[in-house]
């Protein structure tokens, strides 16, 4: 499958793990075998319209909170995202970014 439906997955679980449920619990409350939902969840498949509006009840979010993804970004991309920040620092904010990502 696309980037898309891999985006959608991991924003699907992200969303049922931030609310404290379990696949199976999610996929219990959905009539959904936890199979399905798993494959979902990894992008593997892509729910249908109905399903997309069950998930997003059971959730407590609207529809369009599903496709809310724009945070998942690639290694590459975040690396050199960082690199560019690193760049135009001073000194004093290099040591300061060390000590934040060494206390993480």
């Amino acid at each position: 499958m696309g980037e898309i439906s891999k985006k959608l997955g991991l924003r699907i679980k992200e969303l049922r793990e931030n609310r404290g449920l379990t696949q199976l619990g999610l996929a219990e409350i959905l009539n959904m075998e936890a199979s399905n939902l798993s494959k979902i969840e990894r992008g593997v498949q892509i729910p249908k319209e109905e399903s997309l509006e069950k998930i997003s009840k059971a959730l407590d979010v609207e529809l369009k909170d599903l496709f809310d993804y724009g945070h998942f970004v690639d290694k590459s991309t975040l690396i050199n995202k960082i690199n560019q920040i690193l760049k135009f620092a001073d000194e004093k904010k290099i040591q300061k970014y060390y000590r934040i990502l060494i206390n993480l």
